[in-house]
């Protein structure tokens, strides 16, 4: 048996990985998701707080999955509760470096549509399908009234997750850590890992591996038994 902890990415509670959490039960292992906290106060520090606490009353050594938004977040406390990971999985992310915060990584119009949004509300809300397909987050695969349900659900991230990196902790290379790509190929981003680019460099690195997925950004809704099917095989 293998116990596996899932984080969901931005705007998404737990209930988003229930198909996959339920696929591997019942391939008699252990899952459990991540109910991230979005208290107007939290920010991406606070979402490392979270899922440590949650590696703290699993059995281990833990699968840690983390998805888009999520990824540098499970990069951090892979990092700093390295004897309670097994094995660490990107799933349609990457990590980032120490302190850079989730916005960085957009086009500066991105980041100004952002910022204003954040300043009108104080947190941001999931934006509409179509706005999430024109900036890269590919909905594919997701039926019309799965994806409706899951928006109505979503949860706004508030400013601090967004303005907010975390604290890298110390890098172990022989922690297996996995890329599983969804919305782009390894292909896409190995002129980047070649280039040195921040955020990117470190995948060049003996520990990581990646497994293409194809499907849209949100495979546990668009593909969940075969996103369950790769955790369940060692990715």
């Amino acid at each position: 048996m293998t116990t596996y902890l899932l984080v969901p990415g931005f705007w998404l509670g737990a209930s988003a990985w229930d198909a996959v959490a339920a696929d591997l039960r019942a391939r008699g292992h252990e899952a459990t998701a991540v109910e991230l906290g979005h208290a107007p106060g939290d920010t991406a520090e606070s979402h490392v707080s979270d899922v440590l606490a949650a590696l703290a009353g699993a059995p281990g050594p833990v699968v840690l999955v983390g998805h888009s938004g999520a990824g540098p977040v499970c990069v951090a406390a892979a990092e700093r509760a390295r004897d309670r990971i097994g094995r660490l999985v990107l799933l349609d992310t990457g990590p980032l470096p120490d302190g850079v915060a989730q916005i960085d990584f957009t086009p500066p119009e991105a980041q100004a549509a952002t910022r204003a949004m954040l300043a009108a509300h104080g947190a941001l809300p999931m934006p509409p399908r179509a706005e999430l397909d024109a900036a890269g987050s590919s909905t594919a695969g997701i039926p019309d009234p799965l994806f409706d349900e899951v928006r109505a659900r979503s949860l706004a991230e508030p400013a601090g997750v967004v303005l907010t990196g975390v604290r890298r902790g110390e890098t172990d290379e022989t922690l297996p850590k996995t890329v599983v790509a969804c919305s782009f190929t390894p292909d896409d981003i190995r002129p980047l890992i070649d280039a040195g680019a921040p955020g990117f460099a470190e995948l060049g690195g003996p520990d990581w591996s990646f497994v293409s997925l194809p499907t849209g950004h949100w495979p546990m809704l668009s593909e969940p038994e075969r996103l369950a099917e790769l955790l369940a095989a060692g990715t």
